[in-house]
């Protein structure tokens, strides 16, 4: 890529990025928060310390929660050979970005992230800078259509080859009005065979249990911060967003039983399962 085609990526989002309002939270800088990151404001540190009141474990969860996409990951640019990712509300740069997991693995491997959120695309301005295989769009994952015909999409990836979708922590935001179904079905039909798809969600057991009133209160809390539609749902309709994929094992599981890189030294509290991840391939 030339220096000029690259100064042009940067001018274009530049120039598209919104006016911050620091006085209402963000999705992305409360987790933000919760990873111990900088990039955040008193309105979203409030919401965090609301969370702590009832969820004290929360920043060990949310450090599990980027240990797994990192695991996820290292897989598919190692052993599933995948060299291309397509990383939709992507959040704040944190230690072990996709893009860096994915090139310690394959120093060819192209990322293209994506988000809505001001401060987000701010830092995706200074990603155009640092590496020359990684991209950012300021772009809403919940029109497929939009983003998927995306100019620098198109441009960076090649839709003739596996790639991998990360839906990291993303369609539990989206609301039943909105079909988070058809989302992503738009999304999978336009993979190539072979591709992947890597999707977290917030779970509710609906069984009366702590770790249901864990999610009912998180829910509460996130749809009535101002931060929009929070959404925790059914096993089964966790399971249909992967409609079209075959299941990788261990299937659709606590995200501290994808695959980990150890024995389990702590027990788990309410709040590691109230999440659930899974891996699916495209046949």
């Amino acid at each position: 890529m030339t220096d000029d085609a690259r100064d042009g990526d940067i001018a274009a989002a530049e120039a598209d990025l919104p006016v911050i309002d620091m006085s209402v939270p963000s999705i992305a800088r409360v987790y933000d928060a919760f990873v111990g990151g900088k990039d955040n404001y008193e309105v979203d540190r409030a919401l965090y310390r609301q969370v702590l009141e009832f969820a004290p474990e929360a920043p060990a969860f949310a450090r599990e929660h980027r240990d797994w996409l990192i695991r996820v990951v290292r897989f598919l640019a190692g052993t599933a050979g995948i060299d291309q990712f397509l990383d939709c509300g992507s959040g704040l740069p944190t230690a072990e970005n996709t893009h860096q997991v994915a090139q310690r693995v394959n120093s060819e491997a192209r990322v293209v992230y994506v988000d809505n959120d001001p401060v987000v695309q701010a830092h995706g301005r200074a990603l155009l800078e640092e590496n020359d295989r990684t991209r950012f769009v300021a772009g809403d994952l919940t029109d497929p259509a939009a983003l998927l015909a995306d100019p620098m999409v198109r441009g960076h990836l090649d839709f003739n080859r596996p790639l991998a979708l990360i839906q990291c922590s993303t369609i539990h935001h989206v609301p039943d009005s909105q079909d988070p179904n058809g989302i992503m079905v738009a999304y999978i039909d336009a993979l190539p065979s072979g591709s992947y798809v890597a999707l977290t969600h917030w779970y509710d057991p609906a069984d009366g249990s702590g770790v249901s009133a864990t999610a009912r209160r998180i829910q509460d809390l996130f749809n009535n911060g101002g931060l929009g539609s929070a959404t925790f749902r059914s096993r089964a309709q966790i399971e249909s967003l992967f409609t079209g994929l075959e299941l990788l094992e261990p299937g659709l599981t606590r995200i501290a039983d994808w695959w980990p890189s150890g024995p389990r030294l702590k027990p788990l509290a309410d709040i590691d399962d109230i999440v659930l991840g899974g891996v699916g391939r495209k046949p």
